[in-house]
């Protein structure tokens, strides 16, 4: 997984230079979204490592592969990571872009998990509580989970604020041990 990513890197940094430039960084993060979702699935993985089909032909059958419609740019792209065997590292390149535009962007994702659902007044209060402390613009991706027994659990980047319930009781087990 590693030396997948260190693989992807250069091919994410040179996409997010032509985004950049372009003033086009929502353009490619949709596209490059859009060929990491068809470069995960099982038959075109099985498609890209077929040794008996030339790098222009993996290229050409991935591009009709992809759902939705790519700017010759994109399918640019698309050409060269195919010449150099890389499509399969679509998943990785689009996972580095979303980081790279999100640094750019001054922006994060924040993953919410709460014990009951949450409605957009909710999360936006939260988000906006969240927001001077991270220093980035959030969004917000909510999960229900109910073993939290009540309150939220807030992961941005690897950074985690555990304000649910069950966090609470397990660090009053943990101070009660010591």
């Amino acid at each position: 997984m590693a030396e997948n990513v260190t693989i992807a890197r250069p091919y994410a940094e040179a996409a997010f230079q032509l985004a950049k430039e372009g003033n086009s960084l929502a353009a490619w993060a949709d596209a490059l979204g859009m060929m990491a979702a068809a470069a995960a699935e099982p038959q075109v993985k099985k498609l890209l490592a077929d040794p008996t089909r030339t790098s222009t032909d993996r290229g050409f059958l991935f591009l009709t592969a992809v759902p939705g419609e790519l700017a010759d740019a994109h399918r640019s792209f698309a050409r060269v990571l195919a010449q150099n065997g890389r499509l399969a590292l679509l998943p990785e390149i689009a996972q580095l872009f979303t980081e790279l535009k999100n640094d750019h962007e001054r922006s994060a994702v924040a993953y919410i998990s709460s014990a009951f659902p949450m409605d957009d007044a909710t999360v936006s209060r939260l988000l906006a509580d969240l927001e001077p402390r991270f220093g980035r613009r959030l969004e917000a991706r909510v999960t229900l989970d109910p073993e939290l027994i009540g309150g939220v659990k807030v992961a941005v980047g690897d950074e985690v604020i555990d304000a649910s319930v069950r966090g609470k009781l397990a660090a009053m087990a943990t101070a009660l041990q010591n």
